[in-house]
Formats: structure tokens, C-alpha cells, sequence
């Protein structure tokens, strides 16, 4: 399996990496794929363990709760980060309503920013939306030009919204919230195309149940993949082999 969204370079893993990775492995994860949110998760990445048992990739963006009041470098802060061979992707960018609307104009630019950069490096992009996803689909169209492609990651769309996302160029990354009791995607995702769906976790957080509310971590990708598998009355087996192929063209992963 591979967790296609997973923040394991956050102090919160810092004492535990080698054995948050041993138990991802156990749980038969061969990559995770890291997004950045800010310029020190460079930093924090280049901390992690370097281990041949198991991937970690890198991805650089600028998160929109840490947008700033000027985006005039964001341009050539992305570029020196994502032209590197060792970058995959261009995020984790987007945009969120939920926390503040102070620096709605900021978040825009940035995320157009982010789609500049994503189309001239040919590499997609990740995207985190909360409260915003007209304005993020209606932004992500008009940046389209045939060549950007990407994932909206931690999905929590209706049928529509999915449908649309995938319409424009996109994957969707399915995580904890599918497993949720009231979550409400458990019911939005057998109406979708598994060959667009991405599984990923976004550790540290929104742990699948059983551990809701607990520190989430790479091994409970299987859990959201056990939930898929049941609603899509698929085996866990082809689950995995999809969503795995999946992931490998979008990222362009060996």
C-alpha cells in the first residue's frame, strides 16, 4: 500500500519514527508520500531516517492556514524547492475558510501560484479544501490547461463535487473519514470511479475508527482500505492494487 498523504516529519513523530515506520511496514506500506506546508518542513524532512525498507517522498508547498500577507515570492521560494528530482509533487496547497477569511486573496494567489509552478515542472499538485470547494473548483478550472493534474486530498465532497474534481484533472484522496460513524463519505464514494480514489492517512491526524481521536500514523492505511473494500464490494487485494497503480502514474513513482 502506499499512504499518499502523511505529515511523519512533524515533532509529534520525532521520537518514535523508526517504530511509527516498522508498524507501517507491517501493514504491508512499501511508500509514503509526505506534503510540505511551510518553508521548516524542508528541514523536518531532511531529518527522517534514511531506510531502505520503505519509500518517503517528498512534496513542498505552502499551506493556506500558513499563507502570508505578501505571496510575492512565492514563486521562486516553490521553484528552488520543487525542481529538485527528489520532489514529487507541488503541495500541499489550497484553500481553508474554516480557521480564518482574512487572507482569502492570499490563498487564491497562492494557490495559482502553486498551479504555475505545477504545470512548468509537469509534476501534480495536492490540494487541501475546507469550507471552499467552489471557489478551489472553480480556481483549479480555470487554471486547466490539459497538463495540470493533482489530488484533493482528504476528500469530504458530495457525488457532484467528486464528480467534478475528477472532471478537471483530479484523484481523490480517501482517508480516515471514511471509516467515521457520521462522516457521510461512506456514502459518496461507492458512487465514484475507484480508479481515480488515492488512500492516504494525513498523519498525525483524523485517525480511522478505531483510534479516532488518537494520534494517527501510515499502518491505519489499511484501515481505510478495509473500509473501501467493504463499500465497494471489492477485494482488499484489487483495492490495493489499484489504488497503488493509481498513485504510481499520478505521482510517477518507480
Amino acid at each position: 500500500m502506499i499512504d499518499t498523504h502523511a505529515h511523519i516529519y512533524l515533532p509529534q513523530f520525532e521520537e518514535q519514527i523508526n517504530e511509527v515506520l516498522d508498524r507501517a511496514i507491517e501493514a504491508g506500506l512499501t511508500d509514503i508520500l509526505m506534503p510540505g506546508i511551510h518553508e521548516e518542513s524542508w528541514q523536518q524532512m531532511a531529518r527522517l531516517p534514511q531506510r531502505n525498507d520503505i519509500k518517503l517522498h517528498k512534496m513542498f508547498g505552502i499551506h493556506p492556514c500558513d499563507v502570508e500577507e505578501s505571496v510575492h515570492n512565492y514563486y521562486d521560494l516553490l521553484m528552488n524547492y520543487c525542481k529538485r528530482a527528489d520532489v514529487i509533487a507541488i503541495g500541499e496547497t489550497g484553500l481553508d475558510y474554516y480557521w480564518s477569511t482574512e487572507r482569502v486573496h492570499q490563498q487564491k494567489e497562492s494557490l495559482r501560484i502553486h498551479c504555475v509552478v505545477a504545470k512548468e515542472l509537469k509534476k501534480p499538485i495536492v490540494l487541501h479544501n475546507r469550507e471552499s470547494t467552489t471557489d478551489l473548483l472553480n480556481l483549479i478550472e480555470e487554471e486547466q490547461d490539459g497538463t495540470l493534474t493533482g489530488v484533493w486530498h482528504c476528500f469530504t465532497g458530495n457525488i457532484d463535487e467528486g464528480k467534478r474534481a475528477i472532471d478537471l484533472g483530479l484523484h481523490l484522496g480517501i482517508g480516515g473519514v471514511l471509516t467515521f460513524k457520521n462522516g457521510g463519505i461512506d456514502k459518496i464514494v461507492p458512487h465514484l470511479p475507484v480508479k481515480s480514489l488515492l488512500l492516504e492517512t494525513d498523519s498525525p491526524f483524523l485517525a480511522p475508527s478505531p483510534h479516532r481521536g488518537k494520534q494517527n500514523e501510515p499502518a491505519y492505511t489499511k484501515l481505510v482500505a478495509d473500509k473501501l473494500s467493504v463499500l465497494i464490494n471489492l477485494p482488499l487485494t484489487e483495492i490495493i492494487q489499484i489504488t497503488d497503480n493509481n498513485s504510481k502514474k499520478l505521482f510517477k513513482l518507480a
